[in-house]
């Protein structure tokens, strides 16, 4: 590619560019030496699974590794111990080592699916982080103002309420910049949320003697709820390793106007590509349900590769199939008839539907059948109890399926 081609490439999806014409420079000074840039981006493992708000970060990276550039997967074993304070209220509980090598591990097994194994430059910032001394670290401390450091948005906002900061919290920005300095970027890539962090590596750079990376950041993905960002305690994300059925159906649950969002940072399809398909629907050339189809198979495929995409179009076949024509699932399980659940005059639903895993509780089962959310071979269950002779019951909770064999009784 040349020069405009590969910012155009690399300029898709992102939110902010600090600055274009420093990374054209920088990309015009490569290509003449022959050196790739040096692109990082931090994670600090404070979770053991990855969703697909992770992988927009991924992705771009990515496509600086497709260009031919280093990518360096920084893995934040020491700043994960102190917390990264973005986004957060209050002061971030502290990990274990342990704790953080064991989801250091399942976090390098979720994103080479993304990134190339061979390709990328593996880090972690003890390396560098646990041999400084104290005066090491007063040093470093002596490069920025905690007037400076004050105006990050979370930090001047519990400030003015009184909510206490821990140092530990104000040295966070300046760990990660000093990372920048280890590892000579180029450029580095984080979250809209993480533009203050990358700024203060630009100038941390700077007195070190080095050229200010280049600061590029992605939008925050958000959730299947279509307005808070994508999160396992939201319960609004879709993981990465989940099974296709799974991954698909929760593509699927996305509104029309979020789905272009997820076409521009989870594929690889070009803006302009995005635009023809978003002017189709609007002029009612196309249905929008068909580019979602489009959308989880790719997203799918992303994940799951399997030949001709096998386990992509099951996954569509098995949404098809049970989500629009009403059937069944294929890989529906089968449970035990729980102790418990008879009585006089048939079966307890909401305890039935507790004991073999379909709701949380019987409480929670209880609002299931209330809401309507509840069917068993096929009708839809209003009453607590359930008359039933012996045989197979098919039960289906929201998106739970189970097959529970009636026996005799005794």
């Amino acid at each position: 590619m040349s020069v405009d081609e590969q910012l155009t490439h690399l300029k898709k999806g992102l939110a902010e560019l600090i600055r274009e014409e420093d990374l054209r420079e920088r990309l015009v000074a490569a290509e003449r030496q022959g050196r790739p840039l040096r692109v990082k981006a931090g994670f600090d493992p404070t979770a053991p699974d990855l969703h697909l708000g992770h992988t927009v970060l991924l992705r771009k990276m990515k496509h600086f590794q497709d260009l031919g550039h280093t990518v360096i997967f920084l893995v934040g074993d020491t700043t994960a111990m102190i917390g990264d304070p973005t986004g957060r209220n209050v002061t971030r509980p502290p990990l274990t080592r342990e704790q953080i090598k064991g989801n250091t591990a399942t976090y390098l097994k979720q994103v080479h699916k993304i990134l190339d194994r061979e390709k990328t430059l593996v880090r972690y910032n003890s390396e560098w982080l646990d041999p400084l001394g104290f005066q090491e670290v007063v040093r470093l401390a002596s490069r920025y103002t905690v007037a400076r450091i004050l105006e990050r948005d979370e930090f001047a906002k519990r400030y003015k309420e009184g909510t206490p900061i821990s140092i530990h919290e104000l040295l966070y920005p300046l760990a990660q910049a000093y990372d920048s300095v280890m590892l000579k970027c180029d450029v580095e890539l984080g979250g809209t949320d993480q533009k203050f962090n990358l700024l203060v590596g630009r100038e941390i750079q700077k007195d070190y003697g080095q050229p200010p990376q280049i600061v590029a950041t992605v939008p925050i993905l958000r959730g299947l709820d279509g307005v808070n960002k994508m999160s396992k305690s939201l319960n609004n994300y879709i993981g990465i390793t989940e099974p296709p059925e799974i991954m698909f159906r929760k593509v699927m649950q996305i509104s029309d106007e979020l789905m272009w969002e997820y076409w521009e940072l989870l594929t690889d399809r070009s803006t302009a590509e995005i635009e023809q398909a978003k002017s189709a629907v609007e002029a009612g050339e196309q249905h929008p349900m068909d580019l979602k189809m489009k959308l989880a198979q790719a997203i799918v495929s992303s994940f799951h590769w399997s030949p001709g995409d096998a386990d992509a179009v099951r996954a569509s076949e098995e949404f098809t199939r049970v989500v629009r024509l009403g059937g069944e699932p294929s890989n529906m399980r089968t449970a035990e008839f729980p102790d418990g659940v008879r009585v006089a005059n048939g079966v307890r639903v909401d305890k039935l539907l507790a004991k073999i895993g379909l709701a949380e509780s019987v409480s929670d089962a209880a609002r299931k059948i209330k809401a309507g959310a509840v069917e068993i071979n096929g009708n839809r269950v209003s009453d607590l109890v359930l008359p039933v002779a012996n045989g197979a019951l098919i039960v289906h909770a929201g998106q739970r399926w189970a097959r529970v064999v009636v026996p005799r009784e005794a």
